[in-house]
């Protein structure tokens, strides 16, 4: 366990110190601020205008650095052969593993966390240009408690990302480890659609086909409250509770799936 906890660190210090991470981070906390500005230009609709885009910028951002930062996560060991230093050090291969999608995730919470104040800050500062009767007609407050729920979600998402990533990496290289991560991360996205496929489509096994990816691929969408909330719309506590669980379960078994497979990589 401390061997984990020593490569958790090291990989959150690594990552505080690269300035792609920085720059994303810093793009991002613009956009949501430039969405203020963006907000005024349909009178009345500011609030609503600011949280979609201030939710959206937190989600891609975030997909962004879970993305880039964790193909490279297993892959720079190997690139710079500290691989060899580190395995022959009393560290076990599942330790590795686990210790870098542990430093991945606090950087992730730090980041989110980040964006996430600059959200409710513009989010406040506009609270303060409205009058009382104004602000009360609208359907939630602009600092709306409601749509942490949506941030928290996205992050489930974004640790559901990174296994992906992580998962990759362990047998390929950063291009392709990227390229079928977001390749994954856009058909999960539009993976209820797969549930449908067999009323359109005239063969019967291409429609068993699509079905079975439907249950077996990870289902991004379900993780997407943020039209709901920007709304203020209910999002029952028993469904994000249920999908951060249905998360979870994912994350163990390609955290699983990452130990077994780079328990088995020969490095010679």
């Amino acid at each position: 366990m401390r061997a984990l906890v020593i490569v958790a660190v090291n990989v959150f210090r690594e990552a505080v110190r690269d300035r792609v991470l920085y720059i994303l981070v810093a793009f991002a906390v613009l956009l949501i601020s430039v969405s203020f500005l963006l907000g005024q230009l349909t009178a009345g609709q500011d609030v609503k205008i600011i949280k979609d885009l201030g939710l959206a910028a937190i989600a891609t951002f975030g997909l962004l650095i879970a993305v880039f930062i964790g193909i490279g996560l297993v892959w720079k060991e190997v690139e710079r052969k500290s691989i060899y230093s580190l395995l022959s050090k009393p560290i076990r291969r599942y330790e590795f593993i686990l210790g870098k999608y542990a430093g991945l995730a606090l950087t992730l919470f730090v980041n989110v966390a980040v964006m996430t104040l600059a959200f409710y800050a513009v989010l406040a500062f506009l609270n303060t240009r409205f009058p009382a009767p104004m602000r009360a007609a609208w359907p939630a407050p602009a600092t709306d408690p409601g749509m942490l729920l949506a941030i928290a979600l996205i992050f489930v998402e974004l640790l559901l990302v990174t296994a992906i990533a992580l998962f990759f990496s362990t047998f390929s290289g950063p291009f392709l480890s990227a390229a079928l991560t977001l390749g994954l991360w856009v058909i999960g996205s539009f993976n209820a659609d797969l549930r449908n496929f067999e009323a359109v489509l005239q063969s019967p096994a291409a429609g068993w086909i699509a079905r079975g990816l439907y249950y077996v691929l990870p289902n991004f969408a379900a993780f997407d409250v943020k039209a709901q909330v920007v709304h203020a719309l209910p999002v029952p506590p028993a469904y994000v509770l249920t999908t951060a669980v249905y998360g979870v379960v994912y994350i163990a078994l390609l955290l699983t799936a990452s130990v077994l497979v780079f328990d088995r990589r020969d490095f010679k």
